[in-house]
């Protein structure tokens, strides 16, 4: 089966083939509002630890907020929906991860995990265990110790942190240099006159008018 009909942030158009993985995870958040972007998060790190298993030779890293690069490619991307409903908001995890395909014609590279040493097949299954049982162990420590460690766990992961990045907003692109995150995930972003606190946006590596990833 192929996926024709998905989306990622700002609804932007993602195809994969069978044999690549595509799931959705429904929950009810145990959180307050202010605190739903850290599943962001979470999330990446899951994603992240069941690729690094499934293939321990692939270069990975974590473009903030959670898409999952191998090298200077897109492997995997992430998005994080709120939907209101009786008793309260709920989640909807979407993952799409390249295991056999990858997308054309994307302002940016992809890659998939076929082409970075994988020791045996992997399945969507496979995938999907892995993602499961990664997101409640890190779901359950973040219950309990807050989001200091998932937040030390992101960032030895990530890619550029202490680098040139430029950020792509809805009505403006800032350049800078990615210091670090804050206490609630968002990035902040160092420059000449200061810093800056990033909550959303487009990440691509290199100065002002950076293309790529």
């Amino acid at each position: 089966m192929r996926q024709t009909a998905g989306y990622g942030r700002r609804g932007r158009h993602w195809e994969q083939d069978s044999g690549d993985f595509a799931g959705s995870l429904l929950f009810t958040p145990d959180a307050p509002r202010d605190r739903l972007g850290q599943f962001s998060f979470i999330a990446a790190l899951a994603v992240y630890e069941a690729l690094a298993g499934l293939a321990p030779k692939a270069r990975l890293k974590i473009k903030w907020p959670n898409d999952i690069l191998a090298g200077k490619a897109k492997l995997a991307g992430l998005l994080l929906e709120m939907v209101e409903a009786a008793g309260g908001p709920k989640l909807i995890l979407g993952i799409g991860v390249n295991i056999v395909s990858k997308p054309a014609d994307l302002p940016y590279p992809a890659t998939r995990l076929l082409d970075h040493g994988l020791p045996g097949p992997v399945t969507p299954a496979d995938l999907a265990a892995a993602i499961d049982r990664n997101f409640w162990a890190h779901h359950d420590r973040w219950g309990d110790q807050g989001f200091a460690p998932v937040r030390a766990a992101w960032l030895t992961r990530a890619a550029g942190v202490g680098e040139a990045i430029t950020v792509r907003l809805p009505t403006e692109t800032v350049s800078g240099i990615f210091e670090d995150l804050d206490e609630s995930g968002a990035l902040i972003l160092r420059f000449s006159g200061g810093t800056r606190i990033i909550n959303a946006g487009d990440v691509y590596f290199g100065g002002a008018g950076a293309n790529g990833n």
